[in-house]
């Protein structure tokens, strides 16, 4: 079968379409042919050599899929062959055959496309970082940073379908700006061209924001976290800029605020089963129709050079899919 396998650490040129074994699934697993598969920034971090636990060259990168159950290990219960699935698998996603666990396997509604499932980990991800880690509440003011990315962009529709008050938004382009409010951003800040902090002061009133999701971390921390109401929360899950941030403890405690960090890698890895509610809710609103998952780019298996280097160039807006 054909996969991508980086033997070493570097730029896109590194991702390698080449012909290997397919997996045999071992007891407690199921081979899946994959139909599609997401890009996903966590993937180009790994490619890059710093992803933390991206694993050491020869690796195939890659989070997530959707496809169909071609062999059942020993001991596997509730799939059958042909059954149409989106799995996390146990190793990198971008090939024609995964294994995967069933506890990481969700068989999907005929009516949930193979685009939209192709986004799982950034389904997930959207829904638990407003509400497993955010802990948000019917009412309150939201800020998404990185607005018309794949998670950001869900993150929006989420944040308005379970009933948040505002949803406020920053991009790095007037052209992001306008597809951010398409999602249905209440108001959407540049961050390139209007400073976070005053920006944000003035959208609230002065009252701030209860809740923020950042996965770029650097330049726009310090304008989100100033405008943190008391109570508030900051939820960081990743650091697309490459630089971390700084913060005195006294910031926390004396407003009761906090910085809670989040990874669904982490879920899969320590607490699989915790995942489970966060993907039947993502599911439930595909099915329903009021979530859309955004394609901005299509590619072959051959091509994740070309999806990397798309994503990398930041003109990428939503959802990046492979098709082995």
């Amino acid at each position: 079968m054909r996969a991508i396998v980086i033997d070493q650490f570097g730029g896109p040129e590194m991702l390698k379409c080449v012909d290997v074994a397919a997996p045999k699934p071992a007891a407690g697993q199921m081979a899946i042919k994959v139909a599609m598969t997401g890009v996903n920034f966590a993937d180009v971090m790994t490619r890059r050599g710093g992803y933390g636990r991206g694993g050491t060259p020869p690796l195939t990168p890659g989070l997530d899929c959707v496809g169909h159950v071609v062999e059942l290990g020993e001991g596997v219960t509730g799939f059958k062959i042909g059954q149409r699935v989106a799995a996390f698998p146990d190793g990198g996603s971008y090939a024609e055959i995964v294994l995967a666990r069933p506890a990481l396997t969700y068989a999907l509604p005929d009516t949930v496309t193979n685009e939209s499932a192709s986004a799982l980990t950034m389904l997930v991800t959207a829904y638990n970082i407003l509400t497993l880690a955010g802990r948000m509440s019917a009412g309150e003011t939201v800020l998404v940073h990185a607005g018309a990315g794949g998670v950001g962009s869900l993150a929006i529709q989420l944040a308005k379908r379970l009933g948040a008050g505002k949803v406020i938004a920053t991009v790095g382009s007037p052209a992001k700006l306008a597809i951010a409010k398409q999602f249905g951003a209440d108001v959407v800040i540049n961050y390139r061209d209007q400073e976070i902090g005053a920006s944000l002061h003035s959208a609230t009133d002065g009252k701030g924001v209860d809740l923020v999701l950042d996965s770029v971390i650097g330049p726009v921390f310090e304008g989100g976290f100033e405008q943190l109401a008391p109570f508030g929360r900051y939820v960081v899950y990743g650091a697309a800029s490459g630089e971390p941030a700084q913060i005195a403890s006294n910031a926390l405690h004396q407003t009761s605020r906090a910085v809670i960090g989040y990874s669904t890698g982490s879920y899969r890895k320590f607490k699989p089963e915790a995942l489970d509610p966060g993907v039947r809710a993502v599911l439930a609103h595909l099915v329903q129709g009021d979530l859309i998952v955004h394609i901005g780019g299509r590619f072959s298996l051959e091509e994740a050079a070309q999806a990397h280097s798309f994503i990398e160039s930041r003109a990428s807006i939503g959802k990046i899919v492979l098709t082995p």
